[in-house]
């Protein structure tokens, strides 16, 4: 297609290893630009160490990556911007001012990576593409929270999605499972799933049997529920039954706060629990199945796609391979229940055979399904849409 002026908007910097919304900001960024279209991308930044990082990748020589600091939020005024602007807290006045100063300047498409920052877009809906990677609403729907903050919290987030949402007219979705509710909130909406897209030449394939000792790890950010889930399904109902028909096996749990998250279960025997591990590369080497088993959450687990790419073979639900065309047995072992989810990963932690079979199909599955190429190539086919309704 024609190179087009894409204007990008990042919650944060675009990093090969940042945060899971980082991968995909890193594929997307790098491949719009190889294919000839001029981007301007705006990140906002949490992590004051990521800016230099982030402008190491991407040069100015080579791209227009503008990186944004969180803004410090204090007292009174703090107050009235979240109650005007639920979950803005991230853009300040600099990202919203340099945003606008280059849609003046003409543009093909406004791309705005993650429903929150669908505040900065509001006045230019028409050409404007809405990623939603997950919704909250789906995540937390069966969730009752104890207390009134909680509660109160629980009820404007689903508010703030709907609203957001009702704004806009074109979406990616990052899977099917995030349509209906998108389209019950804005009849008129107009989507497209394209999934979550993963550089696989950032993984190398670990060599066979990588973890001599039979670990079962459940590996992700404790602070986003369905991790939280899947890690306290592990300890209190499917470790137990695991550590009883394998008695060398150990069980290794790495997220974001886990301790914090997973005090309870502090002390169970054969148990590691790590957090905040600047490198979760290693952790993944020592693992032989990874067992991550949410109860409710929507949209791609980043985790899981790692370890495929890495050939860690993954145990896991359908709602851990959201997103993926994954077939039970062939690229993962994909169960519901707690007997499915044991049988499954006791028969990888013995079998080589199996293990081998599954890290080559899995492997493969990602590389077709969330490359570079196809990812970003169905981007530019809604792009093109886009462009021809503005026309």
């Amino acid at each position: 297609m024609s190179p087009l002026r894409i204007v990008l908007v990042l919650i944060e910097p675009p990093l090969p290893f940042g945060n899971a919304a980082a991968r995909w900001f890193y594929v997307l960024l790098r491949e719009l630009v190889r294919r000839g279209h001029r981007v301007t991308a705006l990140a906002a930044c949490s992590k004051p160490r990521e800016l230099e990082e982030a402008r190491a990748i991407f040069p100015a020589s080579a791209y227009d990556l503008r990186l944004f600091p969180f803004p410090e939020r204090r007292g009174l005024v703090a107050k009235w911007q979240t109650a005007r602007r639920p979950y803005s807290y991230m853009f300040g006045r600099e990202i919203q001012g340099e945003l606008e100063r280059e849609l003046a300047k003409g543009y093909d498409v406004l791309h705005l990576e993650q429903l929150w920052s669908g505040w900065l877009g509001l006045e230019h809906a028409a050409r404007t593409l809405v990623n939603v990677h997950h919704l909250v609403s789906i995540d937390l729907e069966l969730e009752r929270p104890r207390g009134v903050w909680p509660r109160v919290e629980r009820r404007l987030l689903f508010a703030t999605e709907e609203r957001l949402v009702r704004a806009y007219g074109d979406f990616r979705l990052c899977s099917p499972r995030l349509e209906p509710l998108v389209r019950r909130w804005n009849p008129e909406a107009r989507t497209t799933v394209v999934p979550v897209g993963i550089d696989p030449s950032r993984y190398d394939l670990f060599p066979e049997d990588a973890a001599r000792e039979p670990v079962v790890s459940v590996i992700g950010n404790m602070g986003w529920h369905p991790s939280r889930s899947a890690a306290e399904r592990f300890l209190e109902r499917l470790w137990p039954q695991i550590a009883r028909r394998v008695p060398d096996a150990r069980a290794q749990i790495v997220g974001w706060g886990a301790r914090k998250a997973l005090a309870r279960f502090a002390g169970l025997e054969r148990v590691t629990i790590e957090e905040d591990v600047a490198d979760v590369r290693p952790c993944f080497e020592r693992t032989r199945v990874l067992l991550y088993a949410p109860g409710r959450g929507s949209g791609m687990k980043i985790k899981v796609l790692e370890a495929l790419l890495w050939g860690v073979p993954v145990v896991t639900t359908s709602e851990g391979v959201e997103g993926l065309p994954a077939a039970d047995g062939v690229h993962a072992g994909v169960a519901e229940d707690d007997a499915g989810l044991v049988e499954r990963t006791v028969r990888l932690l013995g079998d080589g055979d199996l293990r081998a079979s599954q890290r080559r199909e899995g492997r493969a599955l990602v590389e077709r399904h969330c490359g570079p190429e196809a990812t970003v190539g169905a981007l530019e086919a809604i792009y093109a849409r886009l462009g021809e309704r503005a026309r």
